[in-house]
């Protein structure tokens, strides 16, 4: 095995992760920086884009510094990072205003008209995918209409990945698997479609659109003035990435049909891998990493993301004097849910603090309170009712495909052990964990070694860079349990469904 090194940056919502592996998949070092999102109108969230840009290259640099690696041993880098929102630079590569994120919703209006019309019907047949507002077809007529002058300032629009990367090589490219998430092209062919921006109408942008690149092709190498900001060696190559989806699939070995992917994070990811796409049936449907395969996706922004808000707003000293001894939030809320009888809590959570998978204006709460009820019951019904949010994600791709194998889980929560072993009672499958704390920037890594050829393809990638650290199955004497807690928690969303909005 190779002796040389592989960086994955991975650029999520909140933070800039930088990670460094060996050639078979051992992670040696990572490191984080914060990144600060803007709110300057409600529902509008937005970034600096030197700023992001600046905590990336912090990232690397102390990676590489905690690593003791030196620099020249680093054989290749790749980014992955979120997908869709919008990231505009001029001719020389500079931001031309704030990116706007994936969960900005600013552009609502275009999509609810569009539906209203037919244009999302009328183009699925190519995007295959839903339309909503942080993707960049709706938030590109936002601006035309709103900020005209800012588009005439703008040589390109980019994906939050392919900006970082510019900013590594001075080169501007698109990378397919980001691109093909967006509505901008035609999954079938993988290319920009003027028939589908004329739908939207932004047709005229279409020179605005980068030229697109494979995620393990070649796309240019760390420049001099780079290579200062992040202590990276000029001249290392770079790889074209993938959007963070591909990421996490990737790195949790997602090459057949036979696993499901689960990222449990900010937002609640639900997906497998086909040679077969599907048009209509699923949110949303983009080209994967691996030649000849397409990626099928469920999510929202319905999953770990509500804990922290419960831990945040409920218990912040407990969280800090857990951290003053050592131990984790999970560790913290595993306790606690531990003592509460899962046949006796009764309380059910809608985990809808940052979005909703059913109706749009649904909000979160807790239904069947009482005096009996204590910590350890609502921090249960957190962890049941975000499980229950991927599981309605899992019944759509279930009128699409058979039943799965094993689950593999990554984000956050998948540090839980007590979560993740809910996640396995509830779907009754064998879940796996992936080993690593940073599977997103993993799988960044091993594009990079199949770029530079430390590993032929992505299979053997998988095969060399992928372990399991647990696994964990499914306990069968609580399936009609939570059967009976799943259709209860079905039944009151229901009825809420008319409700909703009198709460806005």
């Amino acid at each position: 095995m190779s002796t040389k090194y592989l960086l994955g940056i991975d650029n999520g919502g909140t933070v800039a992760k930088a990670a460094l592996f060996t050639g078979d998949g051992r992670e040696v070092a990572t490191a984080s920086s914060k990144t600060e999102a803007i709110t300057p109108c409600p529902g509008w969230v937005e970034f600096d884009m030197d700023r992001l840009w600046q905590a990336t290259a912090a990232s690397v640099r102390q990676v590489i510094e905690k690593s003791g690696v030196s620099a020249r041993e680093v054989a290749a880098v790749a980014c992955t990072g979120h997908g869709n929102g919008l990231y505009l630079v001029d001719a020389e590569g500079n931001p031309v205003r704030r990116a706007i994120f994936s969960a900005d919703c600013r552009a609502r209006a275009y999509v609810e008209r569009w539906t209203a019309e037919g244009v999302d019907r009328a183009v699925r047949e190519k995007t295959m995918q839903a339309l909503w507002p942080g993707q960049p077809n709706a938030i590109l007529a936002w601006i035309a209409d709103h900020e005209p002058e800012v588009l005439g300032k703008t040589r390109w629009a980019l994906m939050c990945k392919d900006f970082i990367r510019s900013r590594l090589t001075g080169e501007v490219w698109g990378e397919l698997t980001d691109m093909s998430g967006t509505s901008l092209l035609d999954v079938n062919t993988g290319q920009y479609d003027l028939a589908v921006l004329e739908a939207f109408g932004i047709a005229g942008l279409r020179e605005k659109l980068p030229p697109l690149r494979l995620s393990a092709d070649l796309c240019g190498a760390v420049t001099a003035a780079a290579a200062e900001e992040t202590g990276l060696v000029a001249g290392t190559p770079v790889a074209g990435g993938m959007f963070d989806i591909d990421a996490c699939a990737l790195s949790s070995a997602l090459t057949d049909e036979s696993q499901l992917g689960m990222t449990l994070g900010t937002w609640g990811i639900n997906q497998y891998v086909s040679r077969t796409p599907v048009v209509h049936e699923v949110f949303m449907t983009s080209r994967y990493c691996v030649p000849g395969h397409y990626l099928m996706l469920e999510g929202s922004a319905t999953s770990a993301s509500n804990l922290e808000w419960f831990l945040g707003q409920w218990f912040p000293e407990e969280v800090q004097a857990a951290r003053g001894q050592g131990q984790s939030r999970y560790e913290l809320v595993n306790h606690w849910v531990l003592q509460s009888d899962p046949a006796r809590s009764g309380l059910l959570f809608f985990p809808f603090l940052y979005g909703s998978n059913t109706a749009p204006d649904a909000s979160a709460c807790l239904v069947g309170m009482t005096a009996r009820h204590g910590r350890g019951d609502v921090a249960r019904a957190v962890y049941e009712g975000v499980v229950f949010g991927h599981r309605t994600h899992w019944d759509r791709l279930l009128k699409v495909r058979s039943m799965p194998q094993r689950i593999r889980a990554s984000g956050g929560a998948a540090r839980s052990d007590v979560w993740v072993q809910i996640v396995a009672d509830v779907f009754q499958v064998p879940v796996e964990v992936p080993e690593g704390t940073e599977l997103g920037a993993l799988g960044a890594a091993m594009c990079a070694a199949v770029a530079v050829g430390i590993h032929a393809d992505y299979r053997a990638a998988c095969e060399a860079m992928v372990r399991l650290s647990r696994r964990f199955l499914p306990d069968p004497d609580l399936a009609e349990l939570y059967r009976s807690k799943y259709t209860r928690y079905q039944r009151f969303l229901e009825a809420m469904e008319p409700a909703w909005k009198d709460l806005v």
